[in-house]
């Protein structure tokens, strides 16, 4: 007596769709037509930052007398822009401000991942009273306009004595990247499997091995990414810089720099472009640098099994 067994093609009419389906939507986005498209966004995005590196190049009476486009027929170089903007006594002077910058920026990136890190950790694997409670609280926090708490924050520095200080823009960032950092950190710690954690204990690890050697190694991506937003954000700020740094050179970051430059020498574009260029050197090289880890990062967590 032989037994049939029912074909195990039964499926195969949804497997061709969704073959079907994705065929398309490759076959699309590879046509010639998506890509001339995605060149043509490319060109005219990347155009005018083009135009304003050419500027910083040339001289100043050919920046204000003719267009930058006008540089391949009569291409000349010169330095002298990027020297002004940098001398402190006959230019714009930004480089201390540049330094400032970097003042602010490393220790504004520092403080809020390690403070995060932790708390992440307690957040995700050490049950307590209230936790989820107060999870929420500082997930909430992530919907608080920052404008709002700019007068308060500024009313207690002064108070406390530390306006003007590269203190108070420490602290200011990293209040207003911690509930984001958490909440990043909080939601790959999860996806890390028990099981490793269980065995880890079995060996005798307690919480503070457990964190540095079993969870600090698998989470470089995220550190990484999260990381990188910080930077960015940072070191492009205005607002807050003005807030608690706008009164004192000495404490300024390069933006608040390029703000008066633009708002004194508003024709000085030979001054303008160079030292858009000078801000801007840093944060591409830290993107450029990091990619990898930028993208693994935002991809962490994202898919499971």
């Amino acid at each position: 007596m032989t037994t049939t067994t029912p074909p195990a093609a039964t499926a195969l009419p949804a497997d061709r769709g969704e073959q079907s389906a994705a065929a398309v939507a490759k076959r699309k986005l590879s046509s010639p037509w998506a890509s001339l498209a995605a060149i043509l966004i490319a060109v005219l995005w990347t155009l005018p930052t083009f135009g304003l590196l050419v500027s910083s190049f040339r001289p100043e009476r050919a920046i204000k007398t003719t267009g930058w486009w006008t540089f391949f027929s009569n291409p000349t170089l010169t330095m002298d822009n990027y020297r002004d903007v940098l001398d402190s006594e006959s230019g714009a002077g930004l480089g201390s401000y540049f330094v400032n910058s970097l003042v602010i920026t490393i220790p504004s990136v520092i403080i809020p991942l390690t403070l995060a890190t932790i708390a992440a950790y307690a957040f995700a694997w050490i049950k307590f009273p209230g936790r989820n409670i107060l999870f929420l609280v500082i997930f909430a926090l992530q919907i608080v306009p920052l404008q709002v708490t700019l007068i308060p924050l500024l009313t207690l520095y002064v108070d406390a004595g530390l306006a003007n200080t590269f203190w108070t823009i420490w602290l200011s960032h990293s209040i207003f990247g911690l509930p984001l950092a958490i909440y990043l950190l909080h939601n790959f710690m999860r996806e890390v499997p028990a099981t490793l954690l269980e065995a880890a204990r079995v060996d005798g690890a307690g919480h503070v091995a457990i964190f540095f050697r079993v969870l600090l190694p698998l989470l470089r991506p995220a550190l990484a990414a999260f990381g990188i937003f910080q930077f960015l954000w940072v070191w492009n700020d205005l607002l807050v810089a003005l807030t608690f740094a706008g009164g004192g050179d000495k404490v300024a970051p390069i933006t608040v720099a390029l703000a008066n430059l633009s708002g004194t020498r508003g024709t000085a574009w030979h001054l303008l472009s160079a030292g858009a260029f000078v801000s801007i050197i840093v944060p591409v090289t830290i993107f450029l640098l990091l990619q990898r880890y930028f993208v693994r990062g935002l991809l962490a967590g994202s898919v499971k099994g």
